[in-house]
């Protein structure tokens, strides 16, 4: 049996993906600071709920820009795909890096009854990937750390100040899920009954990272066992958030506020989801924004962003988009900054910009592009 313990990540440069080798630490205990805002269905009171109340911001970015995967640095890629698997995802493509010793292995859950045959690793699967419609998991894996004893863990987050919480799938019963996750041979950070938020769980993936067990709405109409349903960040300032999110073409679905657990929970989804959806009956996932109130008025509080020495653990999340460099021509007002411009370091014509809160997205030419390539003029 294995154990459900592991991390994914995607790339900045060819050159940097072999920081991604560095520590991570065991999980801290299941503190309000850190993890009280993971979900909305908690014992906590709850004042206000908002649903559609933001729209998609009017001056989006050009290009059509479409949330499309969250990165996650992996040890052993034969005991994360077999989890998630387990878990509904499918793999759908590949990347092999030889010469700068790793690769990419994305995975995502496809409606029930949809067959995927392409082969992952071929034209056609990266075809697929460039222009797909849903999210993915991209796991990012550096050669031999799945065989070297002294490898040490990924950093999974959820400790003091960490950014990144966990992803989710959605399931009709979440008590049958953790049954069958258990048994076989996975570990909990907390089983559906334990703590304060009754009927929802957290199973560590073989890297230790959180993956929630959420129950779907009453009128979902979802056949498939399991769906991936959500990535939680934690933000600073949730107005600076939510217009960088907004610019990049999502717009608010849910919003919660707990005061007495001075934390407020912003739902975010693609633009096309029709007003009024509740996000526990979509397929699609949505970006969970968590924030504590009281950070934004700190101006020494950061969030670790999951990229930094000892804490490499989540990478970034992506965006697809027409234009990469019409794209970050419009983020660029922003002043947030980049890790990487479109035509830095070894892969040209994809970019990471960086949100309010440090974290790093991906900004991707739909339709794929060569692995250096230049600009062309």
């Amino acid at each position: 049996m294995y154990r459900c313990w592991k991390r994914l990540l995607v790339p900045l440069v060819l050159t940097t993906h072999r920081a991604s080798t560095t520590l991570a630490f065991r999980q801290t205990p299941f503190l309000r600071k850190t993890t009280a805002a993971t979900t909305a269905s908690s014992s906590f009171r709850k004042t206000t709920t908002r649903t559609n109340m933001s729209t998609t911001a009017t001056d989006v970015i050009p290009g059509r820009p479409t949330w499309q995967q969250t990165m996650l640095r992996i040890k052993d890629p034969a005991a994360s795909i077999k989890f998630y698997e387990n878990l509904g995802f499918t793999l759908i493509d590949t990347f092999d890096f030889p010469q700068y010793k790793f690769s990419l292995y994305f995975m995502t859950t496809l409606p029930a009854g949809e067959t995927y045959t392409l082969k992952p690793g071929t034209q056609a699967a990266h075809d697929y990937l460039w222009n797909m419609e849903g999210v993915a998991l991209e796991l990012t894996h550096n050669h031999g750390t799945e065989s070297d004893p002294n490898s040490k863990p990924y950093h999974a987050g959820n400790q003091e100040k960490d950014g990144f919480g966990h992803v989710a799938v959605n399931v009709d019963d979440v008590y049958a899920a953790s049954a069958k996750l258990e048994a076989a041979g996975c570990s909990f950070k907390k089983k559906p009954d334990e703590g304060r938020m009754k009927g929802l769980a957290f199973v560590y993936d073989p890297d230790g990272y959180w993956v929630e067990l959420v129950k779907r709405g009453d009128n979902a109409n979802i056949p498939n066992e399991y769906n991936f349903s959500q990535t939680m960040l934690r933000i600073k300032d949730p107005k600076k958030s939510l217009d960088f999110y907004q610019k990049l073409g999502m717009k608010v679905l849910r919003e919660s506020h707990y005061p007495d657990a001075k934390f407020s929970l912003y739902f975010l989804g693609s633009s096309n989801v029709p007003d009024g959806t509740d996000v526990k009956t979509m397929f699609a996932p949505v970006l969970e924004l968590t924030h504590n109130h009281g950070t934004e008025d700190d101006e020494s509080f950061r969030h670790y962003n999951g990229n930094e020495e000892g804490r490499q653990g989540f990478g970034h999340i992506g965006f697809l988009v027409d234009d990469v460099y019409a794209a970050c021509d419009a983020l660029r007002p922003m002043n947030y900054g980049f890790r990487k411009e479109p035509d830095g370091g070894s892969m040209k014509g994809l970019a990471f910009a960086y949100d309010p809160d440090g974290y790093s997205v991906e900004i991707i030419k739909r339709g794929g592009l060569d692995f250096g390539d230049v600009k062309k003029e």
